[in-house]
């Protein structure tokens, strides 16, 4: 795990969903700059999960060998925030900001759980 790397990952994916849920609050569709700020959270998941994927695959093992969990949330955390886009465009009102913001508050919660299994 990159750490200043998760730490701006939970910063960013926070900082979306506060945005989206005043949004969501306020009765407004999310706009470009938020769906921009997705995929800049997605980058930075993807960076992450990109490190891990590599290092499980030279032989670096989590803590435990508990291989099939992180598979399961790399995969996880990979695909959540396009996930959430898609959905968003697909409900072009008020709910999808709610959607962008259930998204951006569910990826610091797995980084934060790729962190423990990796780390032990």
């Amino acid at each position: 795990m990159i750490g200043p790397l998760a730490v701006a990952t939970h910063v960013l994916s926070l900082a979306i969903a506060v945005w989206a849920f005043a949004e969501f609050f306020r009765g407004r569709e999310p706009g470009r700059p938020l769906f921009a700020g997705l995929w800049a959270v997605e980058a930075l998941v993807l960076v992450q999960v990109v490190v891990l994927a590599v290092l499980a695959a030279n032989g670096h093992h989590p803590a435990g060998d508990d291989m099939i969990t992180l598979v399961g949330y790399l995969l996880t955390a990979a695909l959540l925030p396009p996930a959430g886009i898609v959905l968003a465009r697909m409900e072009p009102t008020k709910w999808g900001s709610l959607l962008i913001g259930a998204a951006a508050i569910i990826v610091p919660v797995l980084i934060l759980r790729l962190g423990q299994i990796w780390n032990g």
